[in-house]
């Protein structure tokens, strides 16, 4: 018969042992993965010698792109199971069960546990040519293509068309997308050009509120008509700037925020860093405060070079890897490598 003093030992330790037969199975199935990378690998090369050799394609691809392709196969595979290890390195903890949202964007997922906390709004950080707008555009057309989820992008800056081309160049056809009533482009730079007081009926509403007004009543709009899962807005520093005072500015942007919790998407807002060079000391942004999440995108140097890094600072629900990761943009999009640090 069990004692009392071996039951409560049993019962402190049955836990530990239930978390270690789950981080065994999580090494079988991620060595499971490691061999089926490995088969396929083998299985390619088979094909395209076999293909070669009936004449079907006149030379074999470059070692360097066949290894790419191996090796976003790799991270894939990984960042999937990213998720499960974080469970085990918790304990079990309550936080595994947070429901999350892919970016689709190799090594940002690996670095986020899986992806961003689903519902969430999440702050992009970055200077000029960081690529802000390439991030959050992606993380859109990944949920449309690999997800099934529809998508708004709101615009305080650029029109449709200069938007739309520049994101053609990575090979995403918004145009295309917006008339399978899959996106969504809201145009919301004429509310930067808003008179200093509107009326409506009798009663006069000063430019900002009226700005904030009209932004969020668009986007509550366009989420509606698509029944989007995922919001962009680029950028917010024109509309949150027009509140030099500091009580009213965090009053707009928790509006802001609060609405777009509200809609039930995942959000990512991209905003300005205000910096005084590479690598200096910056200044912290009220909205990193109020945003659930922040992602900073910066160019540091390194030796000699300039290399891009992306850091996240701040996720909750989230265990955060504070390290700063290069990544870099190329044909694709934004590829983060998630196994490098630049300290």
């Amino acid at each position: 018969m069990t004692s009392r003093k071996q039951w409560l030992k049993m019962s402190e330790i049955a836990p530990h042992l239930e978390i270690t037969k789950n981080r065994q199975r999580y090494r079988e199935t991620q060595k499971t993965v490691d061999v089926s990378i490995s088969w396929l690998r083998s299985f390619l090369g088979e094909a395209l010698l076999v293909r070669q050799r009936q004449g079907q394609i006149q030379r074999l691809p470059p070692m360097e792109h066949f290894d790419s392709l191996i090796a976003d196969a790799q991270r894939y595979a990984k960042a999937i199971f990213h998720g499960h290890r974080t469970f085990y390195r918790t304990g079990g903890k309550l936080l595994s069960k947070t429901p999350r949202t892919s970016t689709g964007i190799f090594g940002l997922d690996e670095i986020l546990a899986g992806g961003i906390p689903s519902g969430r709004v999440v702050l992009v950080l970055g200077g000029p040519g960081t690529g802000k707008t390439i991030l959050s555009t992606q993380f859109l057309v990944n949920g449309i293509r690999s997800y099934d989820e529809n998508a708004v992008f709101v615009s305080l800056d650029e029109s449709r068309q200069h938007y739309y081309a520049e994101m053609e160049k990575f090979g995403w056809d918004l145009a295309q997308s917006e008339k399978e009533n899959r996106f969504v482009f809201v145009d919301a730079s004429p509310i930067r050009n808003i008179p200093g007081e509107v009326k409506i009926g009798k009663t006069t509403i000063g430019k900002r509120d009226f700005s904030m007004l009209s932004l969020i009543e668009s986007i509550r709009s366009a989420v509606k008509g698509i029944d989007a899962r995922r919001i962009a807005i680029d950028p917010i520093a024109s509309l949150v700037f027009q509140y030099p005072d500091v009580v009213e500015r965090r009053n707009a942007v928790l509006d802001l925020m609060e609405a777009l919790v509200g809609t039930g998407a995942t959000c990512m807002v991209n905003s300005e860093s205000l910096t005084g060079g590479v690598g200096r000391e910056r200044e912290v942004q009220l909205e990193e405060y109020l945003a659930h999440g922040v992602i900073m995108l910066q160019t540091l140097q390194v030796g000699r070079a300039l290399v891009r890094v992306l850091q996240v600072e701040k996720m909750r629900e989230t265990p955060v890897d504070m390290q700063p990761h290069p990544y870099k943009i190329s044909g694709m999009g934004i590829e983060v490598f998630a196994k490098e640090s630049v300290f």
